[in-house]
């Protein structure tokens, strides 16, 4: 039995239309002056702290505690902003496969695995509506490298759901091979859905447990029984 649903944010619940890049560019532009980079690095499935990491070292910046902190008290600034204005969407099925999700006559808890820092995580899901869905996450003020910020979210559940929880009880789904990749980093079942940063036959060479276009393709019954 599936006692725990871990989700990614990006490309797996929502698109921001662009937001969370267009608030980095924003936010390195205004406070560091600084008004190329962000063009030629990827996003997809990477952590907030890497990515600003990178773009420090594109302009030999030095990473300092204080830069980091400086960056993400404007770019969640930002971010607000630029969603308000572009609006993005949900990902297709997010909405139905939550709600059979809790549904089931024995729900998992859900909670969200992502490479955004927590704060924000919850400025992009408040303006979808899906914040107040997930008990509790692993976000990268945990660790810079997403696979420890899944063995962070795992310690957490656990703390939560009792010591006993094991890893096969636990789902983990997203969009890029680094989600897979950092499911089976804590032993967790993996669902790879091609929604986000990568596609489909790039997810299937994940041998994710499961992988589909999008979740309309699979039940939550499917990946809880």
């Amino acid at each position: 039995m599936i006692r725990l649903v871990l989700f990614d944010i990006d490309g797996t619940l929502v698109h921001t239309g662009g937001a969370g890049t267009a608030a980095f560019t924003k936010t390195f532009a205004k406070q560091f002056n600084l008004h190329h980079g962000t063009e030629k690095m990827k996003f997809a499935g990477r952590t907030d702290v890497s990515l600003v990491r990178e773009f420090f070292r594109i302009h030999n910046v030095t990473a300092t505690p204080e830069h980091f902190r400086e960056f993400f008290e404007h770019y969640v600034f930002w971010l607000q902003h630029i969603l308000e204005v572009n609006g993005g969407e949900m990902c297709r099925g997010v909405r139905d496969f939550i709600r059979d999700l809790r549904a089931l006559p024995q729900p998992p808890v859900l909670g969200l695995l992502t490479g955004n820092v927590q704060i924000g995580a919850e400025i992009k899901l408040r303006h979808f509506g899906l914040w107040e869905i997930f008990q509790f996450g692993g976000f990268a003020d945990d660790h810079e490298e997403r696979d420890h910020i899944a063995a962070a979210a795992l310690a957490r559940a656990r703390r939560v759901l009792g010591k006993d929880l094991r890893s096969e009880e636990i789902v983990v789904i997203g969009d890029t091979p680094f989600d897979v990749r950092c499911g089976k980093f804590i032993g967790a079942k993996t669902l790879a859905v091609a929604t986000g940063g990568s596609k489909f036959e790039e997810l299937k060479k994940c041998a994710a447990d499961w992988t589909v276009e999008d979740l309309t393709r699979i039940s939550a019954h499917e990946i809880c029984s």
